[in-house]
């Protein structure tokens, strides 16, 4: 028996990249899923493998950016399982440039993805969950909420932003014995990094599988413990130590 069987788990971003990765995890340990994300076509391949595992897996097609595609997420979660008990706001965008350069439509887009829809999803699990009396929210942030990279200032300020939302939400649910953290992973070979960087210019790398595992670790955690704040990065990443 799986140590995740009987557990319901919606995942944002959950065609490509960490959030497959952690869906894979998730569904080797007996989860029902629900899987979000825009690209319906990697959505679909991302359920058909989870069910390979002998799990309930579903691909919601949803733009974390739309409020009504978000309720509609939650609705269909509660009208298939009929609860909710692990939420992962994975979703994710990347954009930048100096900042006297960064357009207002390119500020948006990037705090809309990677902010405000981990507020929306968050809000609708909090309805569920409260009524439940029990929940666990992971938010996939980044390295990038404590160290910025040169001209990153939107994606630098929606991960910092995830701290903020990550506590205060945690604060929260605490009474509710719902628990809220968030996971910083250092540099990851997702699909976007792999097209865009030149082999030369390849910084050391995790696989979405290995934030996977600390993901998953969150989720057995005991639903009176809470892995509130964890960092994983390679290694040898230069993070610790530069500036």
């Amino acid at each position: 028996m799986g140590k995740l069987e009987g557990k319901v788990c919606i995942i944002t971003g959950g065609g490509t990249g960490i959030g497959r990765g952690t869906a894979r995890a998730f569904a080797k340990e007996g989860a029902s899923l629900v899987l979000a994300a825009r690209q319906l076509d990697r959505l679909e391949e991302s359920a058909e493998e989870m069910r390979g595992y002998g799990v309930a897996a579903r691909a919601v097609q949803t733009d974390v950016t739309s409020e009504e595609q978000i309720v509609s997420l939650f609705e269909t979660t509660m009208a298939e399982h009929g609860r909710l008990d692990i939420l992962v706001n994975n979703s994710g965008a990347f954009d930048g440039g100096p900042i006297d350069e960064i357009s207002l439509e390119k500020w948006m887009k990037v705090i809309n993805v990677n902010l405000t829809g981990v507020f929306l999803c968050t809000r609708e699990a909090m309805k569920i969950m409260k009524k439940q009396r029990s929940g666990r929210i992971i938010n996939i942030g980044s390295i990038s909420s404590r160290m910025p990279r040169m001209n990153s200032a939107p994606y630098t300020t929606s991960k910092h932003g995830i701290i903020g939302l990550t506590k205060s939400t945690a604060l929260e649910g605490r009474e509710y014995g719902i628990s809220v953290g968030a996971l910083h992973p250092g540099n990851v070979e997702v699909e976007w990094r792999a097209a865009s960087t030149r082999a030369s210019d390849m910084e050391p790398m995790m696989s979405p599988d290995d934030i996977a595992i600390a993901a998953l670790a969150m989720a057995l955690l005991p639903p009176y413990a809470n892995m509130l704040d964890t960092t994983v990065l390679p290694v040898e990443q230069l993070y610790v130590g530069r500036g």
